[in-house]
């Protein structure tokens, strides 16, 4: 019998890598994946909001990390992607990403970040609504399958 196929994550993206992410040893600096994960970031969680207004957004990263596992150059296209892990917590979730050259399986980069819900007028986290607990839940993803 073959293996399950891989499940699909919720949200894909193309990066087209410019010149300006690029590093002296002319491959695409560690530091430009963390954008790459923030546009990710914001296309997953700003439909739970039923806005494409960052402003409105409620949550703040309180960890961010990145394994960088293959160069990147100039002009090459990467295909991002992300989803929530398992488990999610009561106030905070964790979200990972990983990159691939576009048309191929070699993963360049895996990414986390630890969300946190956050009430900015009260300046204190506050617990994940039911609705998006349950979309969190279904979307997620076991983070050991991702080497994390």
């Amino acid at each position: 019998m073959p293996p399950n196929p891989e499940p699909a994550w919720p949200v894909r993206r193309r990066f087209e890598v410019p010149y300006h992410d690029l590093d002296v040893l002319n491959h695409l600096n560690h530091a430009a994946y963390f954008p790459y994960m923030e546009t990710l970031r914001c296309d997953y969680y700003l439909p739970f909001l039923g806005t494409a207004d960052p402003t409105k957004i409620d949550i703040i990263i309180a960890e961010a990390a990145c394994r960088y596992l293959a160069p990147v150059g100039y002009g090459a296209v990467l295909v991002g992607e992300v989803a929530p892990a398992r488990p999610i917590g009561r106030t905070s979730f964790t979200l990972l990403y990983r990159f691939r050259i576009d048309g191929s399986s070699t993963v360049t980069a895996r990414g986390r970040t630890v969300v946190v819900v956050y009430d900015y007028e009260k300046g204190a986290k506050r617990e994940i609504p039911a609705d998006r607990r349950a979309r969190l839940e279904r979307d997620a993803v076991d983070p050991a399958s991702e080497g994390w």
